[in-house]
């Protein structure tokens, strides 16, 4: 992510008339070009034959493209009223098999209640794999059963990270409905063994809400983005993801990076890479271990993994436009998880 800004200097320009341009003092601009550029280029005194100068990012004839931050350049979640129709694509990669998903969602803003926003999540299209209109009667039956779950009603933190499935209960009274359309358009053995699968789930609490938060659109739209950067407008976090069928999801040691400038467009940009930083190793993950079978005192991380995050935000009301990530883990074959997520214009 760029770190400067570059000005060309022009013809009878001199250093205290650019800083005044900027509204910077001159010796804190003489400073910071100096501590970028080549050494054929630092300025002593005043200007010579510098035919650019660097200035730091946050430095701007035009002040609408700062980004507007919070108390120690925190991004500011507020989502209040919002309802925007996101299009999104997974891709699962394991080795050399893939498989492409996509579909869209709505995400409609509900309340906030003791520091935690209220979202309903709402399917608003037919599912797609590998870029056709699911017909197995596999996939088919997983997404006609699919609609027991929507509206979906979750649970966000000030972070904008997922929190929790908040109307769990309700699935029970909607199933009779959903199963009724099932058997009029779908009979036999298989769709008897799927059912009572899913009556299964719905009937456990716990393995309901397992299986919900292992929603790679959910996870990745409330990854949790809006953090404090600081002073170098850069944090650093650890964060799961449910890259592995596994109780206890593999944790990732993630550094994020924010652009106090807007783009060209107006979007603020957050960019993040990470490892994988997880004391349990590829057999255990395998077995779907919830904690490393060997008890160290310093254990050895495992990072035979890779974390990659790019967000686009709106630059007025700072939600997400559009916004990629890929999560990998090193098993006996490499497992990949893509998600993109983009917000559809009418």
């Amino acid at each position: 992510m760029q770190k400067f800004n570059i000005h060309t200097v022009q013809k009878g320009e001199s250093l205290k008339s650019i800083s005044q341009l900027y509204s910077i003092d001159a010796n804190a601009l003489k400073l910071f070009h100096n501590n970028h550029c080549d050494v054929k280029d630092m300025i002593l005194i005043e200007l010579t034959t510098q035919k650019e100068l660097f200035l730091p990012r946050t430095v701007v004839t035009d002040k609408s493209r700062l980004v507007k931050f919070g108390r120690g350049n925190s991004l500011i979640f507020q989502p209040e009223n919002s309802f925007i129709r996101y299009g999104t694509t997974i891709t699962i990669e394991n080795d050399d098999h893939k498989n492409e998903l996509k579909y869209e969602t709505s995400v409609r803003w509900l309340k906030k209640e003791k520091q935690l926003h209220f979202f309903e999540i709402d399917r608003t299209s037919n599912l797609y794999l590998n870029e056709e209109e699911v017909n197995e009667i596999a996939d088919l039956l997983a997404y006609k059963t699919s609609k027991v779950l929507y509206p979906l009603q979750i649970s966000v933190d000030e972070k904008g990270k997922f929190n929790d499935i908040e109307n769990l209960s309700v699935f029970k009274e909607r199933w009779p409905a959903v199963k009724e359309e099932v058997y009029k358009e779908f009979d036999g053995e298989t769709v008897d063994t799927y059912c009572e699968k899913i009556e299964k789930v719905i009937n456990e609490p716990d393995a309901m809400n397992l299986y919900l938060k292992n929603d790679y659109f959910i996870r990745t739209l409330f990854f949790g983005a809006y953090q404090s950067f600081g002073q170098d407008y850069e944090t650093e976090i650890t964060e799961s993801f449910p890259v592995v069928d596994n109780p206890v999801e593999p944790k990732y040691k993630i550094r994020l990076e924010v652009d106090p400038l807007k783009g060209e467009t107006g979007l603020v940009n957050i960019e993040g890479e990470g490892k994988l930083n997880d004391e349990r190793n590829i057999y255990d993950f395998i077995n779907k271990a919830p904690f490393s079978m060997i008890i160290e005192d310093s254990p050895v991380m495992n990072n035979e993994g890779n974390f990659r995050l790019v967000y686009y935000l709106n630059g007025q009301n700072l939600l997400i436009k559009s916004m990629y990530l890929e999560c990998d883990i090193q098993l006996e074959k490499k497992k990949k998880i893509s998600v993109v997520i983009a917000a559809l214009t009418e």
